[in-house]
């Protein structure tokens, strides 16, 4: 693919550049990811650890299963024999969450917590409809994904790591994983812990470096000064859209695929609402999130109804609180760490604060 630059969005004004009190977590280990399978793997970044492999399906992956039908949202949850949840499958999203060998997703350079979960996030060949257990496609599917342990989208988004991964290359020799940054340096803010310290505005294309057509037929071309770089919108695009083949559209208004602002991904994305945005007001339902849902954040301080900031929801940490996943400006990239603000969902932190929204692709 190949164009002159066409339909990329004007520059807006920066952001307000403003500082929060919100502290850095203490970390024991200088640098580095860890992403091991629990007790199987090594934490050095490289390898079949890294890769996200796994060990094989869950010991809850054989004998009988049952089909049971749930609401808010409406899903079909897939029981094992001992009544263990083995998958969900949400109607009008395209995620499903199964379970598998546990694993533990860590980020020493910015924060002490671990998040170790057995939920491993794959995309669906359509989105769910209620009865397509019945379906032609699903038993193969279902059988195949169980016992998978290629890279899951959580696999995935570590791969780009601000704190370490290893560079991946194609047949053509683009670079189409390894450790991302947030955005260019922005001279005008000295305080690297301010939002605005690394320029947004870096989509998927500008970090693979490569010119990309849109369905429409709308045609890009990277900004060479932001190689390598993804913004928080940008690199949701870079793992569901890029990576796990979710459609993309470069507009921000109503449409067929996944668009590029936070924003709009929160109001017109594929799949379906799970927290709906109400304005101003925390969003406090955390019991309707499942791992891999795009959580949405008003995080300019002079806006506190506009969203301007989204993540991915990983599930419980190790101390038992909602954390997120998200390429942010003060880790110079994706992280799940505290710098500038915890990263997470409950409590009275500033990211906390901002929640306003969730969505299941």
């Amino acid at each position: 693919m190949h164009s002159a630059h066409d339909g990329r969005r004007s520059r807006p004004t920066r952001r307000a550049v403003f500082r929060t009190l919100a502290g850095v977590a203490a970390a024991g280990v200088a640098g580095g990811y860890a992403w091991d399978r629990l007790g199987h793997g090594s934490d050095d970044g490289s390898g079949t650890a890294a890769d996200g492999t796994g060990s094989g399906p869950s010991s809850r992956s054989t004998g009988p299963r049952t089909f049971e039908r749930l609401s808010a949202p409406d899903r079909t949850v897939v029981r094992a024999g001992d009544g263990g949840t083995l998958a969900t499958f949400t109607d009008g999203a395209r995620t499903a969450v199964l379970a598998g060998p546990s694993r533990t997703f860590s980020e020493p350079r910015t924060t002490e917590a671990k998040v170790t979960t057995d939920a491993w996030v794959r995309v669906l060949p359509h989105a769910w409809q209620r009865g397509m257990e019945k379906s032609a496609w699903f038993k193969g599917w279902f059988e195949k994904s169980l016992g998978d342990s290629s890279p899951d989208v959580f696999a995935v988004a570590f791969q780009y790591s601000s704190a370490g991964a290893p560079d991946k290359h194609n047949a053509k020799g683009v670079r189409y994983a390894g450790t991302a940054h947030f955005g260019p340096r922005n001279s005008a803010v000295k305080n690297p812990l301010d939002f605005a310290y690394y320029d947004e505005q870096s989509d998927f294309y500008d970090y693979l470096g490569i010119d990309w057509t849109f369905p429409d037929g709308t045609r890009v071309q990277p900004e060479q000064a932001r190689y390598g770089d993804v913004d928080c919108s940008g690199f949701q695009r870079l793992v569901w859209g890029y990576r796990m083949g979710i459609p993309m559209r470069n507009t921000n208004t109503k449409g067929a695929g996944l668009p590029r602002r936070a924003y709009a991904i929160a109001a017109y994305g594929p799949g379906r609402t799970v927290i709906p945005h109400t304005g101003k007001k925390q969003a406090t339902d955390l019991d309707a999130l499942q791992p891999g849902d795009l959580v949405f954040f008003a995080i300019i301080k002079d806006r506190p109804d506009f969203i301007d900031h989204v993540g991915m929801y990983m599930g419980l940490d190790d101390q038992g609180r909602h954390r997120f996943y998200s390429s942010r400006s003060a880790a110079n990239g994706p992280t799940l760490g505290d710098l500038s603000g915890h990263a997470l969902l409950d409590g009275t932190d500033f990211y906390a604060r901002g929640f306003r929204a969730a969505r299941r692709l």
